[in-house]
């Protein structure tokens, strides 16, 4: 209380309440306690709770026990002592009753903090506030009313610390249950009262006037749902309190009236009648036998007074004349006159009840109701913001006219918060008026060690304050700010966010605009309400983790920029789907000859599998793509490897994988491009006119399959041609036809003049769909030409003599292009590369140069014999051609053509050898 660091080992409860004392200021040898002698002496838990006090006292006779028992502020109301002398021994507060223990002016003890935790405490030696309790200990249990849930008032055992023992437990528990039977007792006694002065009333003046009958007699021709129905608004006009008629009707067309009858019985129980009356002719005469009534098992009926006990202060026609409540019943007699009216209406009595016992009915109705609608209501997403707006939309204003929620930043980015108690943002404020002045969204909370919401968390349970202006640690931790809510709210209940053993935040429920305090009723449903959005929350969470765990490796393997080429005019986009990331990915790929590999593809599945194996296709296509392979080899050579993927994934027991492929190459020397696909949607291809088609390419088996070949088309693309391949997300969406996106697609690209960025942006914006259930990769390239006068070829028979004029042609067209500094690397290559085809290879010879980024030579001629690098010894006359071409180029290789192959080598244009 000093100030001073607290040992471990103190109960949660115990250390809330020690605070809530610090923060009103209360000092701990203070003796004196209010004291009341207007207490009321015959109240109903007085009623009920002598006959058990009783027979605590004659148990434990000659013992140290001091029981009490307290209303509901604190107020010690009954006192027993299982040895007489301690009456006299002990001071007047803890012997007389009138003595107030309320915590806000006794500090810690065992009758307040029960009224604060409402639940069985138990208060030890130096846990009690005052010194003065400090040797003593005690056990305190709210006891409820068990209609309305509402805490009457609080049993007490207190004891010297050297009598505990933990069986004292078991007998409280049990002794409140008694005390509540018989508070359920005074309730059924009243039920009866009522119900006897209905009985007599009718008996007078109802007589030839109406033909009574029982619901069941209505149900044989209606439906199940009308019952429901007609007990639902008799419930409400019970719960009014005043003389009214309700028509209901059902689902045949007919109209039953409901009137509502207030009444008082003899010994002035006020209450309400509710009778059914059907007009026309009664279905057949009722019995004629007198009132008949059943006992609820578990309570004894009065021998004065039979009568049926009935917990929901409801009593139902169930059969022809019988009235029933849970099964149980009283027959009702029809007067003899009934049978000479020619068409008298049908009438019974449907409820029969005390108001209060009807507006508990219809609150645990609208309970229910609640849960059931937040079950369909809450969890609808796998967004952990909009999840907690779900809770607050769902409580509002049916349990709450306010509700805010704080979650842990890294709560919303889908971890485990390190400390959910310090580290609190506003996530959610909502109410039935914007004008409530709590911390806005996105705001840094923190909360005191006394304040509802931290003491909830430190819990893990809910904390109720039903009146916020005596909630002291509430209060204290921001006067300023709190005493701005006071005006607009009055009771408060912080519940925390809790699933899985993980603490996810706090949801505090306010009220404002309804005058009524929470209760513990509320407390549960909000208890609950928080348990199930919780779940779903934490399902969210741990989906956005994996979720962006798994976007994570996406994006590193997907291209971190675009290689530099001048074949096409790049630009991309990769949008992953709302619902989970899966294994799209898009290429651009340098090749030889200045041509470049265009591809994009598509994984089945999604989630982190997906993700790596995207990562592993794409890197072997890549490795594919640079070994100069054509677009059908490549996917054949994708679909082994996706093959034998399954095969492993099988063996593993794994989720079999597929894939589709689109792979294009584009030639700028030729201006074509040649594409086969796997099972992939066809690319779109616009002419510099504005011209927009989809070609016709063989669809090829997706990749995995096995078995079938791909085939490869060659399509010419004038310079400025846009070729656009995209993965399926785009154009299959669960709400419109491919046919219709396609469409929409062609209107969108039919506009020249854009870029491929804003072509890129147009297309996403508007065709692609606002919510994409699946990943979309997008890649638009604009073809480019290369110039005529930046090619330079020759035709040469396969002549050793004919090296020299071509190299000297070569060295002519070097200097025309203004490359004499790399005329000596690009000679001493040439001359290599010539000789090696007309020594080993076969038929026509072609010598081409490229001037691009570099420059290209090329030899190519008719055999498929590929040739070798290797390290000569010192002994062969040959073997050091291409040793010497890989020292001077950049870069080199060979590429198969139908006819032959091409072997090339790149050359800096800085001149000297590669790298000088």
């Amino acid at each position: 209380m000093g100030g001073e660091p607290v040992a471990a080992g103190v109960r949660t409860s115990i250390l809330n309440s020690w605070q809530r004392c610090r923060s009103l200021g209360l000092s701990a040898d203070e003796s004196d306690l209010p004291f009341r002698d207007d207490f009321e002496r015959d109240a109903r838990i007085v009623r009920a709770a002598v006959p058990v006090l009783d027979r605590l006292q004659y148990r434990f006779a000659g013992s140290r026990l001091n029981i009490s028992v307290a209303d509901a502020n604190g107020t010690v109301l009954l006192r027993r002592f299982g040895e007489a002398s301690l009456a006299r021994s002990l001071p007047a507060i803890q012997s007389v009753p009138g003595f107030v223990f309320a915590e806000q002016v006794a500090g810690t003890n065992g009758i307040g903090l029960a009224l604060a935790e409402r639940q069985l405490i138990q208060v030890y030696g130096a846990e009690h506030f005052a010194e003065r309790s400090q040797a003593s200990a005690c056990r305190a249990l709210p006891v409820r009313d068990p209609l309305s849930g509402r805490i009457e008032g609080v049993l007490c055992f207190g004891y010297p610390r050297a009598f505990d023992d933990p069986r004292l437990a078991t007998v409280i528990r049990k002794a409140a249950r008694a005390i509540e039977r018989r508070l359920l007792r005074q309730s059924s006694a009243r039920e009866r009262a009522l119900l006897r002065a209905y009985v007599e009333t009718e008996a007078e003046a109802a007589v030839g006037r109406h033909h009574t009958i029982g619901l069941d007699e209505l149900a044989l021709e209606q439906h199940p749902q009308d019952r429901a129905i007609l007990m639902e608004q008799a419930t409400e006009l019970l719960a009014r309190a005043q003389r009214a008629a309700l028509r209901v009707c059902l689902s045949d067309g007919r109209r039953v009236t409901l009137l509502s009858r207030p009444m008082t019985s003899a010994t002035g129980v006020e209450g309400v009648a509710i009778e059914a009356v059907l007009p026309g002719p009664a279905p057949r005469d009722p019995l004629a036998t007198p009132w008949q009534f059943d006992e609820l098992p578990d309570l004894p009926a009065e021998p004065a007074s039979p009568g049926i006990v009935l917990p929901s202060g409801a009593v139902a026609v169930t059969a022809p004349g019988q009235v029933a409540s849970g099964g149980r019943g009283v027959t009702v007699g029809a007067a003899q006159g009934d049978r000479r009216a020619a068409a008298p209406p049908s009438r019974g009595l449907l409820l029969v009840g005390e108001p209060e016992v009807g507006r508990y009915a219809l609150a645990a109705r609208r309970r229910l109701e609640l849960l059931s609608e937040a079950s369909t209501r809450i969890g609808t997403t796998l967004d952990v913001r909009r999840t907690a707006q779900e809770l607050a939309r769902t409580a509002v204003p049916r349990l709450a006219d306010y509700i805010t929620i704080d979650l842990p930043e890294a709560v919303l980015r889908g971890e485990e918060s390190a400390d959910p108690h310090g580290d609190l943002r506003r996530t959610v404020v909502h109410g039935i008026r914007d004008d409530c002045p709590f911390h806005p969204v996105g705001k840094q909370v923190d909360y005191g060690p006394a304040t509802p919401q931290l003491r909830c968390l430190t819990g893990g349970e809910p904390v109720l304050e039903p009146d916020l202006e005596a909630a002291a640690g509430w209060l204290a931790h921001d006067p300023e700010h709190t005493a701005e809510l006071l005006a607009h709210v009055h009771s408060l209940i912080a519940v925390p966010l809790m699933a899985r053993g993980v603490v996810l935040g706090v949801a505090a429920f306010y009220r404002g605009q309804d005058p009524a305090p929470f209760g513990d009723d509320d407390r549960s449903l909000a208890q609950e309400l928080a348990a199930r959005a919780a779940l779903s929350i934490d399902n969210a969470r741990r989906y956005t983790r994996e979720r962006t765990m798994v976007l994570a490796l996406q994006r590193s393997l997907l291209p971190q920029g675009l290689p530099d080429q001048d074949a096409v005019e790049v630009a991309h986009r990769y949008l992953p789907a709302e619902s989970d990331v899966g294994g799209d990915w898009y290429d651009v790929i340098p090749l030889s000859g200045t041509r470049v590999g265009l591809m994009v593809g598509d994984v089945v599945g999604h989630g982190m599998l997906s993700a790596a194996t995207m990562g592993r296709l794409r890197t072997a296509a890549l490795s594919f793509a640079e070994l100069d392979f054509p677009p059908d080899e490549v996917l054949t050579h994708l679909d082994n490897l996706v093959g034998r993927l399954d095969r492993e994934d099988f063996a593993a027991e794994a989720d079999i994988l597929g894939a589709t492929c689109l792979y294009a190459v584009y030639d700028p020397t030729t201006q074509r491009c040649t594409m086969a696909r796997a099972g992939h949607p066809p690319p779109a291809l616009v002419r510099p006119d504005g011209t927009v088609s989809f070609p016709e390419l063989p669809p090829g088996p997706p990749l995995g399959l096995g078995g079938l070949p791909f085939e490869a088309v060659d399509v010419d693309l004038p310079e400025g041609s846009l070729l656009v391949l995209y993965t399926d997300g785009l154009i299959e969406d669960r709400y419109h036809d491919v046919d219709v996106t396609l469409g929409r697609l062609r209107e969108v690209l039919a506009q020249p003049g854009r870029t491929p960025d804003e072509t890129c942006q147009v297309i996403l914006n508007n065709v692609a769909p606002v919510h994409p259930g699946d990943d979309i990769a997008l890649l638009v390239a604009r073809t480019r030409a290369l110039p005529a006068d930046r090619i330079a070829a020759w035709d040469l028979e396969p002549d050793p003599a004919l090296v020299g004029e071509v190299r000297a042609d070569a060295m002519r067209q070097l200097a025309d292009w203004g490359l004499d500094e790399a005329a000596f690397a690009a000679e001493l290559m040439l001359s290599e590369l010539v000789t090696n085809a007309i020594r080993h290879g076969s038929g026509p010879i072609r010598v081409r140069l490229l001037f691009d980024r570099s420059l290209i030579c090329e030899v190519s001629d008719t055999s498929n014999t590929a040739p070798h690098l290797r390290r000569a010894a010192s002994t062969d006359e040959g073997g050091r051609g291409l040793f010497l071409v890989a020292q001077l180029a950049q870069s080199w290789g060979t590429r198969y053509l139908p006819q032959g192959k091409v072997i090339w080598a790149e050359c800096g244009l800085g001149g000297g050898l590669a790298g000088g």
